[in-house]
């Protein structure tokens, strides 16, 4: 399955991204098969290059774009990318809510 994902490319602290069409199980750092633009969250204000058309090509072939890039074209104007973004109402639970749940006794059934 092909997927449009971020690639981090720049030093260690200034990231940027390229948007890449991938292979689900490529490593990102591998050879794409197309690049579609880039993503430099550094820059004020920060700076987004994509291609439009080569995008809605690649979605309408099959490619998945991942959650990260889904919300990025989502704020650039793409429509219908709700579909592709995840539910983001997960909550971890702390060590101290699992301690209180597995010490809580069980009820004992009286005969």
């Amino acid at each position: 399955m092909l997927v449009i994902r971020l690639s981090r490319i720049g030093k260690n602290t200034q990231p940027s991204f390229r948007l890449i069409v991938q292979e689900k199980t490529s490593s990102p750092k591998r050879d794409a098969l197309k690049i579609l633009g880039f993503y430099h969250p550094s820059k004020q204000p920060k700076l987004v290059k994509i291609d439009k058309e080569g995008i809605e090509k690649w979605i309408k072939n099959g490619a998945r774009p991942s959650d990260s890039v889904a919300s990025l074209l989502k704020k650039n104007g793409f429509a219908n990318m709700d579909k592709f973004i995840g539910p983001r109402d997960k909550k971890l639970k702390s060590k101290k809510e699992g301690a209180k749940a597995d010490a809580t006794p069980a009820p004992v059934a009286t005969a």
